[in-house]
């Protein structure tokens, strides 16, 4: 087990480092226009995250003990395709469930 001061420590550094890269982007540069090239990168910052965080959850599920599972991959792909078809999100992401609870109950 972990010692209880290791544990705070980590926590305060952590909290710490956190502060200190949100600082540096907005204390010393918040009040002073950003370049266009900049805003044209920061606009995708919200699309790539939502990814990141699922596409494990896809390749490698917990549930499976880390196997790849066919349903959730075709639940995956389903909502890539309405997503980018529509352009609408809710859309996606009923397609998704829907493709998930429908393969889960066919042989």
């Amino acid at each position: 087990m972990i010692e209880q001061t290791e544990i705070w420590f980590v926590i305060v550094a952590l909290g710490i480092g956190s502060f200190l890269l949100r600082f540096l982007f907005l204390g010393f540069i918040g009040d002073r226009p950003m370049p266009p090239w900049l805003l044209r990168h920061l606009r995708y910052t919200a699309v790539t995250v939502l990814p990141a965080l699922v596409a494990p959850l896809v390749v490698w599920p917990a549930a499976n003990g880390g196997e790849t599972d066919p349903m959730r991959v075709l639940a995956a792909a389903a909502t890539l395709f309405i997503g980018f078809w529509t352009k609408n999100v809710i859309a996606a992401m009923g397609s998704g469930a829907a493709v998930l609870l429908i393969a889960h109950y066919l042989p």
